[in-house]
């Protein structure tokens, strides 16, 4: 990521951190857990010819700040952390841009295009299907495969004290639970995982985020659909074949009660697209941030 310049700054007091390099269209690149921004490094080169790219650690995560927290979770929210982004982006001047995102990174999109319309111009997200949807529809194979989605809502500071116990073993036991174990991790990627789930406060900032999820962001989902409100822009989503999240839900089918113009399909990976299939993933990105209106 050394051809990226790193950045800061502050939103509500909350330190936001991130690199931006490249040229061309503006694109926001959002990552999912246990990670940071490093996610994209084999893919933000290649991008990076065509588009202005500004990769961010989300609130909780990297090096990006840990709020402290209210019985609420907001300051955890999806759409708190779509602040940041809608932040950081005006920062360096784009009021208008395309983004892609992977896992929690892609809830937080999905809040950014659902309150921000005019600022999202298209979306690409990978390897989620609508954080409502998946509550609602849980199975126990999901349960099974995703058990770190109601480890980490458990009420502090357990999951908080077991995660900090051994930051690295978490992340390792996390991303090396997946299909293709930790065989697609770049050994300086996983480093940089563990250092910063190491970092006072990540544990907690983590454990936030899911808490979130499992109650302001669904408030904020269920408002959506009562009053029909759908997502205006071109969503693409993309998921891993040997995935779970394929395998659980109809995941286009779910996307399409919640957006307008859907498309997608899997590619042939597993959960960390980013990192399994980049040059799969990169094309797919060029080609859909390309049509018909460049963000």
């Amino acid at each position: 990521m050394d051809d990226f310049t790193p950045f800061d700054l502050l939103r509500d007091g909350v330190r936001v951190h991130g690199r931006i390099g490249g040229q061309g269209a503006p694109l926001l690149l959002l990552h999912g857990h246990p990670q940071t921004h490093v996610i994209w490094h084999r893919v933000a080169p290649r991008l990076a010819e065509r588009f202005t790219l500004v990769l961010l650690d989300l609130r909780g995560y990297g090096d990006s700040g840990r709020p402290e927290t209210d019985a609420q979770h907001l300051a955890y929210s999806k759409r708190e952390m779509a602040l940041d982004a809608l932040a950081a982006m005006r920062s360096h001047g784009f009021e208008r841009f395309g983004v892609l995102a992977h896992d929690r990174g892609a809830r937080v999109a999905h809040r950014l295009a659902a309150d921000h319309p005019g600022a999202v111009s298209r979306l690409l997200l990978l390897d989620i299907a609508p954080t409502l949807a998946m509550y609602e529809g849980t199975t126990e194979a999901f349960a099974r495969a995703y058990w770190h989605w109601f480890f980490l809502v458990q009420p502090p500071p357990l999951p908080e004290a077991l995660i900090e116990a051994d930051p690295a073993r978490y992340v390792r036991s996390v991303m090396g639970g997946r299909h293709a174990g930790l065989a697609p991790f770049a050994p300086e990627a996983l480093a940089e995982y563990e250092r910063c789930m190491a970092l006072p406060g990540a544990a907690r900032g983590v454990c936030e985020d899911y808490r979130a999820s499992a109650g302001i962001d669904l408030d904020h989902d269920r408002e959506d659909v009562a009053a029909g409100r759908l997502l205006a822009q071109p969503l693409r989503v993309l998921w891993g074949a040997h995935g779970v999240v394929g395998r659980c839900f109809d995941v286009l089918a779910l996307w399409r009660e919640r957006a307008r113009q859907v498309s997608g399909g899997a590619l042939p990976c597993g959960h960390y697209i980013p990192e399994e299939a980049p040059e799969a993933l990169a094309s797919e990105a060029l080609s859909f941030f390309n049509e018909d209106e460049t963000p």
